[in-house]
């Protein structure tokens, strides 16, 4: 009599092995599809580092490596990786560059993941406007990094809760203009209304036209205190 406990008939799958089938032996061989990734950052440690993590995950493979951000989107071009983990800070073309580049014109979207040292408003905003559908900070531990893999792999967006925090905040500010931005690094700069005028090839009643709707975006009631909001944003560089 059959054994009450074992289940009276078997899988079909588990009939062919079991009676040698070679196709199903051969199917019940094959791994779980990988997910192939290109990571661009120009620092060789910093990329070394990651990619040791990513490859530590299993079903994840990193299958090219760039060092800036004309490599990163020649690299994507040749390999069509699932996910493309990209430095926001590199040469020839910076992160925010590539995303904007990869996701013109292609009717399958790519499916980027920024990385970078910098957590500011600013840098978050612009990433995520481009397309980016993950944020990490370089500090990120591997749970993170393997969870922003799997997330962004299967359509979803993944973001740290102070970085999704701080993609709220940054939405519900004005947006400041390209030529504002370039007025308020001016006076970051430390230069006067009219030295701004003489730079830009405009007037000094146009610069300060400019500066009012810079204050009233940024909500501040001086040029010391734009500055020092701007700097908290990401919205100006160090002094240059």
């Amino acid at each position: 009599m059959p054994d009450s406990a074992s289940p009276r008939r078997r899988s079909r799958t588990e009939k062919s092995i079991r009676s040698g089938d070679p196709a199903a032996s051969l199917s019940s061989k094959i791994p779980p599809e990988q997910i192939r990734i290109v990571i661009a950052d120009d620092h060789p440690v910093a990329r070394e580092g990651l990619a040791s993590i990513l490859k530590s995950f299993e079903g994840m493979e990193v299958v090219g490596e760039a060092a800036d951000g004309k490599e990163a989107c020649e690299l994507y071009a040749r390999l069509s990786p699932d996910v493309l983990i990209v430095d926001l800070r590199m040469p020839e073309k910076d992160g925010l560059q590539v995303v904007k580049e990869l996701m013109c014109g292609r009717s399958s979207k790519p499916k980027i993941i920024v990385i970078t040292t910098y957590e500011s408003e600013e840098d978050i905003r612009r990433a995520v406007v481009a397309g980016a559908k993950g944020y990490l900070v370089k500090v990120a531990d591997p749970k993170q990094i393997e969870a922003a893999v799997r997330a962004v792999m299967s359509g979803r967006s993944w973001f740290p809760a102070e970085v999704t925090l701080k993609v709220v905040e940054s939405l519900a500010h004005l947006e400041l203009s390209k030529r504002e931005l370039e007025v308020l690094q001016y006076i970051a700069n430390g230069k006067s209304n009219k030295e701004i005028g003489t730079t830009l090839y405009v007037s000094e009643a146009t610069v300060k036209g400019h500066v009012r709707s810079i204050l009233t975006k940024l909500e501040a009631v001086s040029r010391a205190e734009a500055i020092a909001i701007a700097s908290k944003r990401g919205l100006i560089r160090a002094k240059t």
